[in-house]
This record gives structure tokens, C-alpha cells and sequence, in this order.
């Protein structure tokens, strides 16, 4: 088996040794399988493993680099995939008790495209319980139990791509595909020091992929390096006719992030989180890494103020809805029922209850918004901030109360659809990680990438990695 040393090496590293044929797609396939089988069930990390398709693309990929055919970056990578995303014969529970005999005949699109790059699926990761559609108050709000984060297990790993989170922080796969509705990308990451990239909505495709909120589900990946993401982001971007809230081809499409031309304008968010509501370890991890980021001669700093409004309640009431009617037959047979968290038994009745009314003054709230975040970004390239005020709750904790803090840029972000990263700027006490996100406009994906991107070279907290 391959060394820790190895396994914990990003993407792009691991690409350049399988291109040289340092190292074996099969022996890679074969090492991270093996951890997973060891570690993954003590974390919570897996719905499920898929062995036997992971070692027939491994060969597969093998036989191909030999013969000189080689794809790409993502070429005989393992990954893990989020639970909520068809994969041809494995089952696809959705993390919850209603769908662990769910199986699909089809592949979702992204699993097709990663396939594609000659990406080698090794799981399916853990999630919470349909995504947190109807809302959850525990971490354990999942067919699987709650995600350990691998940096201190007695501490969970966040949001609903929690088994993705856990994966790649403990070196159990390359990298992970995450969904982020509000926060289920970038919180995870955040806390567990990843790496993690929202795309901006409709460039990735959801088709193949559980239905939480049709205009608010996004697919993206978390990995160990910003540089990761983008190559993830490359392969899986696009138009796909067969999700309507896709964006164009000429939209969709994403080329990665080169250099930018000119220097980035980088906005501090001096709202996004109230001082009382923000730990003090956070507090000082995020002031270093704004010093670390204004040293860069590629980056001009300043402050930037979010605009005042109620835009958590609308992008709340927007995802109330959207997911009663998703889940409209499980709610209705009451089937609801069977799921773990209390809150989930009865989410979907209550959001059942939201009038048209307000569900469309929600719309209208969410087409004022898009319009003052538009300004803004007329006066820097991204927005920048702590990715949360604190460090992961415990892995029993009542999230009502340990999370229980205003998100302004988590609603206005997902109400508008804006690409967003995480990346690692530090840790807490307890040994859990602190990250530090950026957000931009629509379709300047490339922009957050960047920023990442010169952040990670100025500092190594994205190579730091948990004890085995």
C-alpha cells in the first residue's frame, strides 16, 4: 500500500507522478480503498464503498496511460462522491432511512463527465438526511450517524456534504464531490481545513442528483488545494440539456483560472459577522490572513460593507418551499417519519404552509438583492471574509444553538447564485481548522480561484494534514 505521504498529496501532484508513471493508478486505487475500509466507518465518512467499480476504472485508466493515452490531470484520481448523485447499480440513499434500497439505472451527469476524465469513483460519500431540505437540529440527521471531522472526532465536519468533508480530510480519497444549497460546500471545508469550491449556479449540471432547491442546488468540489478545485471544476462545468437551470454553453463552459491581468480588487466584508457572534481564535486566524493577503502585489485590499435586508429570510423561505415540493411525497405519505431528526419529521409540514405570497415577495427580494451585490462588484473583483465566526460544535451538539448566528453573505450568496471558495488560514484550539472564504460574481469563478490560489502560495495551512 501507498504511504500516508502520498495519499495526502493534491491532485495535481498526484497527476504529475501518474503521467511520469512514478505512480500506479491501480496501486492508488487499491491504497486509498484500503484506508478507506479502515478509517471510513469510524468516521461515518461512507454511505458506501464501490470497490469493484473503482478497481475496473482504475485498470482501466492503467491500461490506457500505458498505451499513451492520457486524458488529463484527473486521469486515474480517486474520488468520492456525495451521496445524492446517481451512480449506475450502487444504491444512492440520499442519507436517509426512506431511500437506502434507492437505486438508479443511470449515471448522473457529473459522475458520467468524471468518468470522462478518467476519474476513479471509489464511494459514495455520507450525507445529512436529503440534503437538509427540511431543516435538522443534530448532526446526526443521517442514515449513517454524524461525520467525525477527522481533526478532532469528537467534533463534527458541518453541512450536508459532511461525508464528503471527512473523506478528504483524512486522506481517504483525492477528492470529494460536495452540493451546497446554503453554506454545504464552503462550511464543511471551513472546518475541516479543505479546500472546497461552490460553483456559480447553473455551470454545473445537477441532473442525476437529488432535487432539494431548483433554483439554489449547486455541485462543486472540495479538495486539498484551490488548484484542485479548479482542475475538479474543468472537468465537470458545462451545459447539459437535461438540467433546466443550466446555464448556456457559453456560460457554463469554464476554461480555469489563469493569471489575472491586472491586480484583484479585494473587498474585507466588515458585516459579515458580528463580534460578539465570532470566537476570538477565529477573530485573530482571519486578521492574519488578511495581512498575509494585502503583502501580495497582485492583490489592492479594502473594506467593503454588505447591503442591509432581509435576505436570509427570503433565501430561507425560497428553500422552504422548493423543498416541500421536492419532497412533496414523502412528505404527504408521511413518510417523513422514518427520518432521524426531529426537526426533519416535521420541516416539510411547515414549509408546506408558506403562502404564494410570500414565497414571490421572496423572488422579489432575491431580484433587489442580484441588483445591489451587481453594484458592488462594479468596485472589487471578490468579497472576502472568515468562512464561519467558530470552529467546528461537537459531534453531539444542538446546532440551534451552537450555529445559531446571522449568515449574511451564506443567503446572499446562494439567493444569487455566486461562486464561492474556502481554503484553510488556520486553527483553534481543540486542533480544528479556520478557513477564510471568497466570493465573486457570477461566472468569476476563475476570480475565487485566484484569490485562493495566492493565498495558498504565500502560506502551507492547506498542507497541513490530521493524525492518522
Amino acid at each position: 500500500m501507498l504511504s500516508e505521504d502520498v495519499l495526502y498529496l493534491t491532485v495535481a501532484e498526484l497527476a504529475r507522478r501518474i503521467r511520469r508513471r512514478e505512480i500506479s493508478p491501480v496501486e492508488l486505487a487499491e491504497s486509498y480503498l484500503e484506508r478507506s475500509r479502515k478509517l471510513g466507518s469510524r468516521l461515518n465518512a461512507y454511505a458506501n464503498l464501490t470497490p469493484e467499480l473503482a478497481m475496473k476504472q482504475a485498470r482501466a485508466t492503467e491500461k490506457e496511460i500505458a498505451a499513451g493515452k492520457y486524458r488529463g490531470p484527473l486521469h486515474g484520481i480517486p474520488y468520492a462522491a456525495k451521496d445524492l448523485l446517481a451512480v449506475r447499480g450502487y444504491p444512492t440513499t440520499w442519507g436517509a432511512r426512506p431511500y437506502v434500497k434507492q437505486m438508479f439505472d443511470y449515471d448522473a451527469t457529473v459522475i458520467r463527465k468524471l468518468e470522462e476524465a478518467g476519474a476513479v469513483l471509489i464511494g459514495k460519500a455520507a450525507m445529512i438526511a436529503l440534503a437538509g431540505g427540511l431543516g435538522y437540529r443534530f448532526p446526526s440527521a443521517s442514515a449513517t450517524g454524524a461525520a467525525k471531522n477527522p481533526w478532532n472526532e469528537a467534533h463534527w465536519t458541518c453541512g450536508s456534504s459532511s461525508g464528503s468533508a471527512a473523506v478528504v480530510a483524512a486522506g481517504l480519497a483525492a477528492f470529494a464531490i460536495g452540493t451546497e444549497t446554503w453554506g454545504s460546500i464552503l462550511c464543511p471545508s471551513g472546518f475541516t481545513g479543505l479546500s472546497g469550491l461552490r460553483p456559480t449556479f447553473g455551470r454545473v449540471s445537477r441532473y442525476g442528483a437529488m432535487a432539494l432547491s431548483y433554483s439554489m442546488d449547486k455541485i462543486g468540489p472540495m479538495a486539498r488545494s484551490a488548484e484542485d478545485c479548479d482542475l475538479v471544476l474543468k472537468a465537470i462545468a458545462g451545459h447539459d440539456a437535461e438540467d433546466a437551470g443550466s446555464l448556456p454553453e457559453a456560460a457554463a463552459r469554464y476554461a480555469g483560472a489563469g493569471e489575472p491581468a491586472r491586480p484583484l480588487r479585494i473587498g474585507w466584508m466588515t458585516n459579515q459577522w458580528k463580534e460578539k457572534d465570532t470566537a476570538a481564535e477565529v477573530g485573530k486566524a482571519a486578521a492574519e490572513a488578511r495581512r498575509v493577503l494585502e503583502t501580495h502585489p497582485m492583490i489592492k485590499m479594502g473594506d467593503v460593507a454588505l447591503p442591509e435586508g432581509p435576505w436570509e429570510t427570503a433565501a430561507g423561505t425560497i428553500v422552504s418551499v422548493e423543498a416541500a415540493a421536492a419532497f412533496r411525497e414523502l412528505i404527504q405519505s408521511e413518510g417523513v417519519a422514518e427520518l432521524t431528526d426531529p426537526v426533519a419529521k416535521i420541516g416539510g409540514y411547515i414549509g408546506e404552509t408558506i403562502s404564494a405570497s410570500d414565497f414571490m415577495t421572496a423572488q422579489r427580494i432575491r431580484d433587489v438583492v442580484q441588483k445591489k451585490m451587481e453594484e458592488i462588484f462594479t468596485r472589487v473583483d471578490v468579497l472576502a471574509a472568515a468562512s464561519l465566526p467558530v470552529t467546528a460544535p461537537g459531534i453531539d451538539a444542538n446546532l440551534d444553538e451552537t450555529l445559531a448566528f446571522s449568515d449574511p453573505i451564506g443567503g446572499i450568496g446562494n439567493i444569487c447564485g455566486l461562486p464561492g471558495i474556502s481554503v484553510p488560514c488556520g486553527f483553534g484550539a481543540g486542533n480544528l481548522p479556520i478557513g477564510i472564504q471568497f466570493i465573486a460574481r457570477p461566472q468569476d469563478d476563475a476570480k475565487v480561484v485566484q484569490a485562493a490560489r495566492f493565498f495558498q502560495a504565500k502560506t502551507d495551512w492547506h498542507r497541513r494534514r490530521p493524525a492518522a
